[in-house]
């Protein structure tokens, strides 16, 4: 699959991943959260683990992870993954991040937005999510295009005490 969006009209690119694609995800996860939200190792962690099960699991008939670059360089990522805790026909969006250098373009909806396409292709009948309730940007994104809210509640997920958010989009 080359890319889904048209270079000639858009300021970026989105293709799937390919080798060292993902260590970069981990990497800029932990960073930027750490920088903006002050989130510590245990998030990078998370993020390391989510990886870890795409690339165990992967199967590339219903499941994907996409890459934002622009002018070459990384500015942006979301995965679709199967939903292997539920019995249901389901997938899971994660690891949506976009780049402080690329905010503003409609790429955060664009990868979101290519999840819903690519879960409706494939057949899921629901997609769900897990974010913070600190991150309003995301949630509005999420929000616009079709999710709710389901399930709310404290953690410590990311070495402090926040609020998890469940969200889910019927297809």
């Amino acid at each position: 699959m080359g890319s889904v969006t048209d270079t000639v009209a858009s300021p970026y690119v989105l293709r799937q991943h390919r080798s060292g694609d993902l260590g970069w995800i981990v990497h800029r996860h932990g960073v930027l959260y750490n920088h903006e939200y002050g989130w510590t190792e245990r998030f990078e962690g998370l993020v390391a683990q989510v990886i870890s099960d795409f690339t165990e699991h992967y199967d590339p008939t219903s499941e994907r992870c996409w890459i934002a670059e622009r002018d070459g360089s990384f500015i942006g990522c979301v995965m679709l993954v199967k939903d292997r805790d539920s019995d249901l026909n389901g997938a899971k969006l994660r690891l949506l991040l976009v780049e402080p250098s690329a905010r503003g373009l409609g790429l955060g909806r664009a990868l979101i937005q290519q999840c819903t396409s690519f879960a409706r292709e494939v057949g899921f009948s629901r997609i769900r999510l897990w974010t913070n309730r600190g991150l309003t940007s995301a949630r509005r994104l999420y929000e616009k295009e079709g999710y709710k809210l389901i399930k709310s509640e404290e953690e410590e997920t990311l070495g402090m005490k926040s609020v998890g958010e469940y969200w889910e989009m019927i297809l």
